[in-house]
């Protein structure tokens, strides 16, 4: 009877209003939960129960539309609302929100998850993760801190624990040489006491008693018809200066078959005199007729040699100081413009290395000024401080002409770093350059260079493009790993599994994971939360339609109840 289809039907208003209150309820109460989604809930009418389906008009009478009678109303289906919800800044730099489209991809034990809340934190692994211990998902880094993109990995960020060190690979220098200086045409020249040989020398001398280059050290005299050196014993230069400072200690072996001549190789190895240039004839030589040794620096102020009688020692077998072999004094100073600068660069392992540059002015004509470079390092791991000499020019305005950059190698040889340490020395890099213009000095300075000592993570910042930049207490700056995003053809068709995380549907597609903005994914902003979208204006007003449509359907429930009392009062 009609009485009873009434009460069903305004059951089925209040239980569709009842879901309503709920959905809207649930809003409300997620109105500060983080990059939380609004739900709307979509009604249906029921089935309605058919009298006639209506008539065509014909030529004599009118048509009939149907005649049906609803059942009441039904849930047609939930409805989310993916659009974005407010940016709150929180200076938390885990803390992550997405402008745009996409989900960030969680590994949720073994399973890929979605979630649009960035409140993320690092864990006792210095893994990101969400708070309930998802790992965030992402792209690591190759050897030289380039993004792999296409497998997925946790996202690691270990402060305090990464360290990194850095090859130098550039060094730019600046500075101006002054072209009205004086041509440096004298080295340092320094000279020692005859040097005899024993007569009963095995092998004598071209003019005897001096010594020549020939000679072995075990038959020198030591002025008292005595050998001066024995097998086992050793020479040491120790204290010696070039341009105002010191050089490393070296020490010569002496077997049977040490020679004067490889005195002298060592002599000049040791002092870092460079005898590879034609127009700079330094070096340490021999006189077969007297018998004395020559020291003759390079030319140029800067590479002034500084070497006394007690900076060259002979030690014994146990090397204790035995005697002072030389008896030296200086002849003559080195002059002529010229400049030093020294520079420290870093090797694989971080280690600091000291290089010294000494620029000086080898000649000057109508072309303009030609100057040669001396490039050393006592920190060379083969012992031989001496890096490389070449000249360069530069033209009648004094600019640069050749070379404008030069490469240098540092033997790291047995040291555990990558040998020999390369790296581009650059004198014309806009704006820095190095120029020849008249001065009352020359200047020069290493105003850039790549390389850095050990250094550890310090902190972080994720950027729009998801990439996590690293700075290390070294003034580094590297990248360390990128956030990946997931984009879906139908976000609506994901599926809610609480804890603000979704998993795929049947209606939601194929996640595509990619990259902060790129396959129409959007920006990521770090230090920033996502809030909820949920417009309470909007809510208050659909809970009061909701509390109408409830009221309203109960009161039809009650008008039907009173209409069957009265039908059973009749039937009394």
């Amino acid at each position: 009877m009609a009485s009873t289809t009434a009460l069903f039907t305004g059951l089925s208003g209040v239980i569709a209003n009842s879901r309503l209150i709920d959905v809207v309820g649930n809003n409300i109460a997620n109105v500060n939960t983080t990059a939380y989604k609004s739900n709307r809930l979509m009604l249906e009418t029921a089935f309605s129960r058919t009298f006639s389906l209506g008539t065509a008009p014909n030529d004599t009478r009118g048509g009939a539309n149907p005649s049906q009678i609803g059942m009441g109303v039904k849930i047609g289906g939930t409805q989310r609302n993916f659009n974005n919800g407010g940016m709150s800044a929180t200076g938390v730099n885990t803390d992550l929100a997405i402008e745009g489209d996409g989900f960030f991809v969680i590994d949720d034990s073994g399973n890929q998850r979605y979630t649009r809340a960035g409140s993320f934190i690092r864990d006792s692994e210095n893994q990101l993760v969400t708070q309930h211990g998802g790992k965030v998902q992402g792209y690591g880094i190759d050897e030289n801190y380039n993004v792999v993109e296409g497998q997925l990995v946790d996202i690691t960020i270990p402060v305090g624990i990464l360290t990194i060190a850095e090859a130098t690979r550039n060094v730019v220098f600046s500075g101006n040489l002054n072209a009205s200086g004086e041509i440096a045409s004298l080295g340092t020249q320094i000279t020692s006491e005859p040097i005899e040989v024993l007569g009963s020398a095995a092998a004598p001398p071209t003019n005897p008693p001096y010594a020549d280059t020939s000679t072995l050290l075990t038959d020198i005299d030591d002025g008292d018809g005595n050998a001066q050196y024995a097998v086992g014993d050793s020479i040491r230069v120790g204290g010696a200066e070039k341009g105002g400072k010191a050089l490393a200690d070296a020490t010569l072996a002496i077997a049977t078959t040490t020679t004067v001549d490889d005195l002298l190789t060592f002599l000049e190895l040791a002092l870092g005199i460079d005898t590879s240039s034609s127009t700079d004839p330094g070096g340490v030589t021999v006189d077969d007729e007297t018998g004395i040794v020559t020291i003759e620096g390079n030319y140029g102020e800067a590479n002034e040699l500084t070497v006394d009688t007690a900076d060259i020692q002979q030690l014994d077998s146990s090397g204790t100081s035995k005697a002072q072999p030389f008896i030296l004094s200086k002849a003559q100073e080195a002059a002529g413009e010229s400049v030093r600068n020294t520079f420290i660069v870093y090797d694989s392992l971080g280690t600091p290395l000291e290089v010294d540059m000494t620029v000086v002015l080898d000649s000057r004509d109508d072309t303009g000024t030609t100057w040669r470079y001396f490039a050393e390092s006592t920190d060379s791991a083969d012992g031989d401080m001496r890096l490389d000499t070449g000249t360069i020019s530069f033209d009648t305005s004094g600019r640069i002409n050749d070379p404008s950059e030069f490469t240098l190698q540092i033997s790291r040889d047995q040291t555990g770093a990558v040998d020999p340490l390369s790296m581009t020395l650059s004198l014309n890099s806009d704006p820095d350059t190095v120029t020849a213009l008249t001065d009352t000095r020359s200047s020069l300075a290493a105003v850039f260079q790549d390389g850095s000592p050990i250094g550890t993570l310090s902190e972080f910042s994720i950027g729009e493009d998801g990439i996590i930049n690293g700075s290390f207490s070294n003034g580094l700056v590297r990248t360390i790993g990128q956030v990946a995003l997931a984009a879906f053809t139908n976000n609506e068709g994901l599926v809610d599994i609480g804890d603000n995380t979704f998993r795929t549907g049947p209606n939601s597609g194929t996640p595509v994971v990619t990259t902060p903005q790129t396959l129409g994914a959007g920006r990521v902003i770090g230090g920033t939360l996502e809030l909820a979208n949920v417009d309470l204006s909007q809510e208050f007003i659909n809970l009061i339609l909701a509390s109408t449509g409830y009221s309203a359907s109960g009161r039809v429930i009650n008008t039907a109840n009173e209409l069957i009392q009265q039908l059973l009062l009749i039937g009394r």
